[in-house]
Protein backbone atom coordinates (compact mmCIF):
# COMPACT_ATOMS: atom_id res chain seq x y z
CA UNK A 1 0.00 0.00 0.00
CA UNK A 2 1.45 3.29 -0.91
CA UNK A 3 2.77 5.87 1.82
CA UNK A 4 0.95 9.02 2.04
CA UNK A 5 2.81 12.19 3.63
CA UNK A 6 0.03 12.77 5.97
CA UNK A 7 1.10 8.91 7.43
CA UNK A 8 3.93 10.97 8.96
CA UNK A 9 2.11 13.35 10.64
CA UNK A 10 2.19 14.12 14.46
CA UNK A 11 0.69 16.10 17.15
CA UNK A 12 3.39 18.67 18.79
CA UNK A 13 2.68 21.42 21.46
CA UNK A 14 4.12 24.50 20.55
CA UNK A 15 6.01 24.90 23.68
CA UNK A 16 8.19 22.11 23.04
CA UNK A 17 9.45 23.63 20.18
CA UNK A 18 12.90 25.09 21.41
CA UNK A 19 13.63 28.58 20.70
CA UNK A 20 17.11 28.63 21.92
CA UNK A 21 19.78 26.99 22.88
CA UNK A 22 20.51 25.64 26.36
CA UNK A 23 23.28 27.11 28.17
CA UNK A 24 25.45 23.89 28.06
CA UNK A 25 25.68 21.87 24.33
CA UNK A 26 25.94 18.42 26.17
CA UNK A 27 23.10 19.32 28.04
CA UNK A 28 20.98 18.11 25.80
CA UNK A 29 18.26 15.06 26.79
CA UNK A 30 19.11 12.15 24.48
CA UNK A 31 16.30 9.34 23.66
CA UNK A 32 18.06 5.88 22.88
CA UNK A 33 16.04 3.64 20.40
CA UNK A 34 17.07 -0.33 20.32
CA UNK A 35 15.84 -1.04 16.97
CA UNK A 36 16.19 -5.05 17.84
CA UNK A 37 13.94 -5.08 21.17
CA UNK A 38 12.29 -1.74 20.61
CA UNK A 39 13.25 -0.81 24.08
CA UNK A 40 13.81 3.51 25.10
CA UNK A 41 15.52 4.77 27.25
CA UNK A 42 15.70 8.46 28.69
CA UNK A 43 19.18 9.35 28.91
CA UNK A 44 21.65 13.23 28.54
CA UNK A 45 23.86 13.27 25.74
CA UNK A 46 26.58 13.40 28.29
CA UNK A 47 26.12 9.33 28.17
CA UNK A 48 26.39 8.98 24.51
CA UNK A 49 30.10 7.15 24.52
CA UNK A 50 28.81 4.91 26.55
CA UNK A 51 26.77 3.42 23.59
CA UNK A 52 30.01 3.55 21.29
CA UNK A 53 31.75 0.19 20.68
CA UNK A 54 35.58 0.04 20.39
CA UNK A 55 35.29 -0.29 16.46
CA UNK A 56 32.54 2.02 16.15
CA UNK A 57 33.53 5.37 13.84
CA UNK A 58 31.53 8.47 13.96
CA UNK A 59 30.97 10.48 10.76
CA UNK A 60 30.36 14.13 10.97
CA UNK A 61 29.54 16.88 9.14
CA UNK A 62 32.19 19.55 9.05
CA UNK A 63 30.28 22.03 7.24
CA UNK A 64 30.05 25.81 8.27
CA UNK A 65 26.80 27.87 7.73
CA UNK A 66 27.35 31.14 6.38
CA UNK A 67 25.04 34.37 7.41
CA UNK A 68 23.54 34.38 3.91
CA UNK A 69 20.57 36.01 4.79
CA UNK A 70 20.89 40.01 3.47
CA UNK A 71 18.42 43.00 2.47
CA UNK A 72 18.80 45.50 0.20
CA UNK A 73 19.85 48.99 1.83
CA UNK A 74 16.34 50.00 1.37
CA UNK A 75 15.15 47.50 3.34
CA UNK A 76 12.60 46.77 -0.26
CA UNK A 77 14.09 43.39 -0.88
CA UNK A 78 15.40 40.50 1.09
CA UNK A 79 17.81 37.88 -0.56
CA UNK A 80 18.95 34.46 0.80
CA UNK A 81 22.73 33.87 -0.72
CA UNK A 82 21.98 30.26 -1.90
CA UNK A 83 25.53 29.30 -3.88
CA UNK A 84 28.31 31.21 -4.87
CA UNK A 85 28.79 30.52 -8.43
CA UNK A 86 31.85 32.82 -8.89
CA UNK A 87 33.76 35.22 -6.87
CA UNK A 88 31.02 38.02 -7.67
CA UNK A 89 27.95 35.76 -8.30
CA UNK A 90 25.55 34.40 -6.09
CA UNK A 91 22.20 32.37 -6.77
CA UNK A 92 19.91 33.57 -4.64
CA UNK A 93 16.20 33.32 -3.27
CA UNK A 94 14.70 36.58 -3.62
CA UNK A 95 11.80 38.11 -1.99
CA UNK A 96 9.55 39.61 -3.54
CA UNK A 97 10.92 38.02 -6.49
CA UNK A 98 8.39 40.40 -8.82
CA UNK A 99 10.90 43.22 -8.17
CA UNK A 100 14.02 42.01 -8.96
CA UNK A 101 13.22 41.38 -12.99
CA UNK A 102 16.12 40.19 -15.48
CA UNK A 103 18.28 43.62 -15.34
CA UNK A 104 17.17 45.04 -12.27
CA UNK A 105 19.97 45.95 -9.83
CA UNK A 106 19.99 46.30 -5.98
CA UNK A 107 22.20 47.28 -2.97
CA UNK A 108 23.72 46.11 0.06
CA UNK A 109 26.31 47.45 1.79
CA UNK A 110 26.71 50.30 -0.63
CA UNK A 111 27.47 47.72 -3.03
CA UNK A 112 25.70 46.80 -6.21
CA UNK A 113 24.67 43.57 -7.71
CA UNK A 114 22.72 43.23 -11.16
CA UNK A 115 19.73 40.51 -12.01
CA UNK A 116 21.86 38.63 -15.15
CA UNK A 117 19.47 35.33 -15.02
CA UNK A 118 16.13 34.00 -13.61
CA UNK A 119 16.28 30.55 -12.88
CA UNK A 120 13.20 28.29 -14.09
CA UNK A 121 12.46 28.16 -10.04
CA UNK A 122 12.61 31.45 -9.47
CA UNK A 123 15.70 31.65 -7.71
CA UNK A 124 17.82 34.75 -9.00
CA UNK A 125 21.30 34.91 -10.58
CA UNK A 126 23.40 38.10 -8.95
CA UNK A 127 26.51 39.68 -10.03
CA UNK A 128 27.83 41.82 -7.86
CA UNK A 129 29.98 44.82 -8.80
CA UNK A 130 32.76 43.35 -5.84
CA UNK A 131 32.57 41.60 -2.68
CA UNK A 132 29.57 41.91 -0.35
CA UNK A 133 30.84 40.78 3.57
CA UNK A 134 28.04 38.39 4.25
CA UNK A 135 29.78 38.50 8.03
CA UNK A 136 29.01 42.32 8.30
CA UNK A 137 25.74 42.62 6.42
CA UNK A 138 24.55 39.17 6.19
CA UNK A 139 21.82 37.06 9.00
CA UNK A 140 21.92 33.93 9.26
CA UNK A 141 18.93 32.09 8.13
CA UNK A 142 17.24 30.85 11.22
CA UNK A 143 14.48 28.16 10.73
CA UNK A 144 10.78 29.96 10.79
CA UNK A 145 9.71 27.69 13.32
CA UNK A 146 11.80 29.54 16.24
CA UNK A 147 9.79 32.44 16.07
CA UNK A 148 12.39 35.04 16.01
CA UNK A 149 15.24 36.42 13.72
CA UNK A 150 19.20 35.88 14.46
CA UNK A 151 20.87 37.47 17.59
CA UNK A 152 24.33 37.70 18.25
CA UNK A 153 24.37 34.34 20.17
CA UNK A 154 23.49 32.52 17.39
CA UNK A 155 26.73 33.22 15.33
CA UNK A 156 28.37 30.51 17.55
CA UNK A 157 25.39 28.00 18.60
CA UNK A 158 24.31 27.65 15.65
CA UNK A 159 27.25 26.19 14.18
CA UNK A 160 28.80 22.82 15.30
CA UNK A 161 32.24 23.07 17.17
CA UNK A 162 33.78 21.55 14.15
CA UNK A 163 32.90 23.23 11.50
CA UNK A 164 35.56 24.45 9.24
CA UNK A 165 33.66 24.20 5.24
CA UNK A 166 31.58 27.50 4.23
CA UNK A 167 28.59 26.94 2.53
CA UNK A 168 25.39 25.83 4.39
CA UNK A 169 22.14 27.73 5.12
CA UNK A 170 21.51 25.78 7.82
CA UNK A 171 23.32 23.93 10.24
CA UNK A 172 24.06 20.00 11.12
CA UNK A 173 21.73 20.24 13.68
CA UNK A 174 22.68 16.79 15.50
CA UNK A 175 26.43 18.01 15.68
CA UNK A 176 25.14 20.87 17.87
CA UNK A 177 25.73 18.75 20.89
CA UNK A 178 29.08 17.91 20.72
CA UNK A 179 31.74 19.47 23.12
CA UNK A 180 35.67 19.61 21.65
CA UNK A 181 36.27 17.81 24.74
CA UNK A 182 33.60 15.05 24.75
CA UNK A 183 34.61 14.92 20.60
CA UNK A 184 38.48 14.40 21.28
CA UNK A 185 37.68 11.30 23.01
CA UNK A 186 35.90 9.50 20.05
CA UNK A 187 37.18 7.70 17.00
CA UNK A 188 35.76 10.25 14.41
CA UNK A 189 36.09 11.22 10.25
CA UNK A 190 34.40 13.99 9.06
CA UNK A 191 32.75 14.65 5.61
CA UNK A 192 30.92 17.80 4.09
CA UNK A 193 27.21 18.45 3.19
CA UNK A 194 25.95 21.87 2.51
CA UNK A 195 22.61 22.36 3.77
CA UNK A 196 20.68 24.49 1.56
CA UNK A 197 17.35 25.65 1.79
CA UNK A 198 15.89 22.60 0.75
CA UNK A 199 15.98 21.39 4.00
CA UNK A 200 12.98 23.80 5.65
CA UNK A 201 10.49 23.04 2.55
CA UNK A 202 7.36 21.14 2.87
CA UNK A 203 6.54 17.83 1.29
CA UNK A 204 3.12 19.17 -0.56
CA UNK A 205 2.46 15.59 -2.71
CA UNK A 206 -0.05 13.46 -0.60
CA UNK A 207 2.31 10.15 -2.05
CA UNK A 208 5.58 10.42 -0.95
CA UNK A 209 6.71 8.86 -3.92
CA UNK A 210 5.53 11.71 -5.81
CA UNK A 211 7.66 13.87 -3.99
CA UNK A 212 10.80 16.00 -5.94
CA UNK A 213 13.89 15.97 -3.43
CA UNK A 214 16.03 19.04 -2.76
CA UNK A 215 19.39 18.25 -4.19
CA UNK A 216 22.71 19.29 -1.85
CA UNK A 217 26.33 19.46 -2.60
CA UNK A 218 29.22 16.90 -0.51
CA UNK A 219 32.53 16.14 -0.41
CA UNK A 220 34.03 13.36 1.12
CA UNK A 221 37.67 12.48 1.17
CA UNK A 222 39.74 9.10 0.26
CA UNK A 223 41.35 9.12 3.57
CA UNK A 224 37.57 9.22 5.32
CA UNK A 225 36.02 6.55 2.76
CA UNK A 226 39.41 4.28 3.78
CA UNK A 227 38.68 4.40 7.53
CA UNK A 228 34.60 4.29 6.84
CA UNK A 229 35.25 0.85 4.74
CA UNK A 230 37.44 -0.55 7.63
CA UNK A 231 35.03 0.77 10.41
CA UNK A 232 33.65 -2.19 12.67
CA UNK A 233 29.99 0.36 12.95
CA UNK A 234 29.58 3.41 10.92
CA UNK A 235 27.77 5.91 13.62
CA UNK A 236 26.11 8.98 11.60
CA UNK A 237 25.94 11.77 13.23
CA UNK A 238 22.50 13.47 11.40
CA UNK A 239 20.56 13.12 8.24
CA UNK A 240 23.06 14.63 6.68
CA UNK A 241 25.39 12.55 6.92
CA UNK A 242 22.98 9.95 6.47
CA UNK A 243 22.31 10.99 3.28
CA UNK A 244 26.23 11.31 1.76
CA UNK A 245 27.03 7.99 3.19
CA UNK A 246 24.26 6.12 1.60
CA UNK A 247 24.54 8.11 -2.11
CA UNK A 248 28.10 6.85 -1.99
CA UNK A 249 26.99 2.98 -1.39
CA UNK A 250 29.12 0.10 -3.68
CA UNK A 251 27.74 -3.12 -4.60
CA UNK A 252 31.14 -4.46 -3.23
CA UNK A 253 31.21 -6.92 -0.43
CA UNK A 254 34.21 -5.72 1.24
CA UNK A 255 34.00 -1.84 0.90
CA UNK A 256 31.13 0.40 1.70
CA UNK A 257 32.27 3.47 -0.48
CA UNK A 258 34.70 3.54 -3.22
CA UNK A 259 38.15 4.72 -1.42
CA UNK A 260 38.60 8.31 -3.89
CA UNK A 261 38.01 11.81 -2.87
CA UNK A 262 34.79 12.60 -4.08
CA UNK A 263 32.33 15.63 -4.17
CA UNK A 264 29.00 16.01 -6.05
CA UNK A 265 25.32 16.30 -5.20
CA UNK A 266 22.65 14.00 -3.92
CA UNK A 267 19.06 14.23 -4.42
CA UNK A 268 19.10 10.88 -2.36
CA UNK A 269 15.42 10.90 -0.92
CA UNK A 270 15.23 7.86 1.33
CA UNK A 271 11.73 6.62 3.18
CA UNK A 272 10.33 3.12 4.28
CA UNK A 273 10.98 0.66 2.55
CA UNK A 274 14.85 1.31 2.52
CA UNK A 275 17.48 -1.21 3.26
CA UNK A 276 20.59 0.49 4.79
CA UNK A 277 24.00 -0.23 3.15
CA UNK A 278 26.74 1.80 4.65
CA UNK A 279 25.00 3.60 8.67
CA UNK A 280 25.01 1.34 11.44
CA UNK A 281 23.75 3.57 14.01
CA UNK A 282 22.05 7.57 13.90
CA UNK A 283 21.98 10.10 16.26
CA UNK A 284 19.84 13.11 14.94
CA UNK A 285 16.86 15.70 16.33
CA UNK A 286 13.85 15.41 16.56
CA UNK A 287 12.46 16.07 12.78
CA UNK A 288 9.21 18.06 11.54
CA UNK A 289 5.63 16.03 11.20
CA UNK A 290 5.15 14.99 7.47
CA UNK A 291 9.10 15.65 6.58
CA UNK A 292 11.61 13.94 4.53
CA UNK A 293 13.42 13.71 7.33
CA UNK A 294 10.78 11.80 9.70
CA UNK A 295 10.75 9.48 6.78
CA UNK A 296 14.82 8.85 6.87
CA UNK A 297 14.38 8.08 10.44
CA UNK A 298 11.46 5.57 10.24
CA UNK A 299 13.34 4.24 7.26
CA UNK A 300 16.48 3.14 9.45
CA UNK A 301 14.15 2.15 12.76
CA UNK A 302 10.71 1.15 11.75
CA UNK A 303 8.20 3.68 11.32
CA UNK A 304 5.71 2.11 14.11
CA UNK A 305 8.99 2.14 16.81
CA UNK A 306 9.91 5.77 15.88
CA UNK A 307 6.14 7.25 16.20
CA UNK A 308 6.28 5.51 19.63
CA UNK A 309 9.33 7.47 20.51
CA UNK A 310 8.23 10.39 19.52
CA UNK A 311 4.88 10.01 21.48
CA UNK A 312 7.34 8.86 24.31
CA UNK A 313 9.49 12.37 24.06
CA UNK A 314 6.36 14.46 23.70
CA UNK A 315 5.01 12.95 26.84
CA UNK A 316 8.33 13.60 28.35
CA UNK A 317 8.67 16.87 27.30
CA UNK A 318 11.68 17.15 25.00
CA UNK A 319 12.82 19.79 23.99
CA UNK A 320 12.05 19.71 19.47
CA UNK A 321 14.05 20.72 16.50
CA UNK A 322 17.12 22.51 15.84
CA UNK A 323 18.02 23.54 18.85
CA UNK A 324 16.34 20.86 21.22
CA UNK A 325 16.76 17.57 22.06
CA UNK A 326 18.32 14.50 20.45
CA UNK A 327 18.02 10.85 19.83
CA UNK A 328 20.02 7.74 19.40
CA UNK A 329 18.79 5.02 17.08
CA UNK A 330 21.40 1.87 17.27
Amino acid sequence: MPLLTKDFDYHLPEELIAARPLKERADSRMLVVHRDSGKIEHRLFRDFPEYLRPDDLLVLNDTKVIPARVFSDDGKTELLCLDRLSPLEWRCLVRPGKRMKLGRSVNVGGISGTVTEVFENGDRLIRWESLVDLETHGHLALPHYLGREDELADRERYQTVFAREEGAIAAPTAGLHFTPEMLEKMTHAFLTLHVGVGTFRPVSAELISDHVMHSERYLISSETAQRINSAGRVVAVGTTVTRVLESLRIADPKSRIAEKDQRGETDIFIHPPYEFGVVGSLLTNFHLPQSTLIMLVSAFAGKDLVFEAYRKAVEERYRFFSYGDCMLLI
